[in-house]
């Protein structure tokens, strides 16, 4: 019923910059919190930040400072804008969405497939 479709990953140098978008398509009555995670290989997922439906964000102690989050609730989206990238912020990174489809319908949580970030000299 509702897709999360991430992008914006790529390759980039130590201290360089990324902003990633996640757009959410579908049977939407209201996107709730939506958020981002990151997972680096042999680790468990973990939480980026994230972001309610009226502005109010929380980060990582890691990220505070560095990523900023931010979405446009007209176009159910949600972006990461990631600054002074390090190489341990290399990960996929995973848009995730609380959303109600229907007025009166439960919360349902969803995930995006994930983007590749690396960063490498």
């Amino acid at each position: 019923q509702v897709q999360l479709v991430e992008s914006g990953g790529g390759l980039v140098q130590p201290g360089g910059s990324l902003r990633l978008s996640c757009a959410a398509s579908g049977i939407i009555f209201r996107a709730n919190a939506m958020a981002w995670y990151r997972q680096a290989p042999g680790n468990q997922r973990e939480l980026v930040a994230t972001i309610t439906s009226g502005g109010s964000t929380n980060y990582a102690d890691s990220m505070k400072g560095r990523f900023t989050i931010t979405r446009d609730n007209a176009k159910n989206t949600v972006f990461l804008q990631m600054n002074s990238l390090k190489p341990e912020d290399t990960a996929v990174y995973y848009c995730n969405a609380d959303v109600q489809s229907r007025r009166f319908e439960v919360i349902r949580t969803y995930w995006g497939q994930g983007t590749q970030v690396t960063v490498s000299s």
